[in-house]
């Protein structure tokens, strides 16, 4: 079966790199589906779950948006941040979010308020994943 490599990372780290038959990104208008040899694409990303399959195996990672792109052999992912499930501490993930909902109410009114906004819904959204995750295993 044709594979791709894929490559995700971040401006800290390398999160992911190797094979995939298979893999879903969240696009800002919904979930794409990537194949090997799909054609060439660039695409941003809202925070979400990446899936990449290769074979049996599935790795997930959670990434808080970024840019796609895609050659037929190759995707490479960049994102502010990126992690596995298991690389996220939960306490810290609901302190992170209790932080950002402290900003948002701070900055009412302020020009400041959109930044504190997207803040809150990324780490509520990586919170939801990390608890989505948890049940599931």
């Amino acid at each position: 079966m044709a594979t791709m490599q894929v490559l995700v990372a971040t401006v800290e780290r390398e999160v992911y790199r190797g094979e995939a038959d298979f893999l879903v990104a969240p696009g800002k208008a919904g979930e794409l589906g990537i194949m090997p040899k799909h054609s060439p694409l660039i695409s941003s990303l809202a925070a979400g779950e990446l899936r990449i399959t290769n074979g049996d195996t599935v790795d997930e990672v959670f990434v808080s948006g970024g840019f796609m792109e895609v050659q037929p052999d190759v995707v490479t992912i960049l994102s502010d941040s990126a992690e596995r499930a298991s690389d996220i501490d939960e306490a810290a993930a609901i302190e992170a979010e209790r932080q950002a909902k402290e900003l948002l109410d701070s900055k009412k009114g302020d020009a400041d308020y959109a930044k504190a906004e997207a803040e809150l819904a990324m780490v509520t959204s990586r919170l939801m994943w990390l608890k989505k995750k948890k049940k599931g295993h």
